[in-house]
């Protein structure tokens, strides 16, 4: 999604316009998380996303999430890489 340079990106209430939301939403999706610890059941996340243990040892450091989800669970479904 690319945003045009021409159009606002603040509405005049000082709030995102939608096409914005929109664009930082998806770009968000690109950005790693960090947090501690395996995100295994417990990050909430799309398919793909990069999760990255800042208190991880060797082997266990990033994670990808592969499945959209297990059982509905959006949690689940990190393979350590």
């Amino acid at each position: 999604m690319k945003i045009n340079a021409a159009n606002p990106i603040v509405e005049e209430n000082n709030t995102m316009t939608q096409q914005f939301r929109t664009w930082v939403n998806e770009a968000s999706k690109w950005f790693p998380i960090i947090g501690e610890g395996s995100p295994e059941g417990v990050v909430e996340a799309p398919q793909f996303s990069l999760y990255i243990d800042k208190n991880g040892i060797a082997g266990a450091v990033q994670y990808r999430k592969m499945l959209t989800d297990i059982a509905g669970d959006r949690k689940q479904g990190w393979i350590a890489v």
